[in-house]
């Protein structure tokens, strides 16, 4: 099955450590099992689980919470490292999908948390809740650019 129209990464942040700041990528290596090039979650001491190799957030959502709020919040604020625009990614919990080359299985929604609204604004816990973006695993090792093409894989 694919996305009847296929969404589009937008943005692409790693932050290489803790509190670090985040850096905005054109392309970065996705590595298989292990997560992006410099970012801190790649090394296994960081991560939480299997399931933290990488995350993702709709930009429609970042947009709706600054339109609703009239609060900034920039694309990188919510500290995940891509952003989709064009692909409702709550419906890719268990199932793969593919952003350019790079295969991926969504693994759990990745809700927000309190680091997040402490480093923004206490609004985003009740506006984000359902919205926070996805957690998934990387297939396949392979090459992320701005501009991929998001679209869930054919079984």
């Amino acid at each position: 099955m694919t996305l009847s129209s296929p969404g589009e990464l937008r943005s692409i942040f790693v932050a290489p450590k803790r509190g670090a700041p985040i850096l905005s990528m054109e392309s970065v290596e996705a590595h298989e099992g292990r997560g992006l090039e410099g970012d801190r979650y790649t090394r296994v001491a960081n991560k939480w689980s299997d399931h933290h190799q990488v995350t993702l957030i709709e930009s429609e959502h970042i947009e709706a919470f600054a339109r609703a709020t009239k609060l900034a919040h920039g694309l990188g604020d919510s500290r995940r490292n891509l952003v989709t625009r064009g692909v409702r990614l709550n419906d890719l919990v268990g199932k793969r999908f593919r952003i350019g080359g790079v295969e991926m299985e969504g693994m759990e929604l990745c809700e927000p948390c309190k680091l997040w609204a402490k480093r923004t604004h206490p609004e985003i816990l009740p506006f984000f809740k359902g919205k926070g973006g996805l957690r998934a695993r990387i297939l396949n090792s392979g090459t992320l650019r701005v501009g991929d093409e998001v679209a869930v894989s054919t079984p």
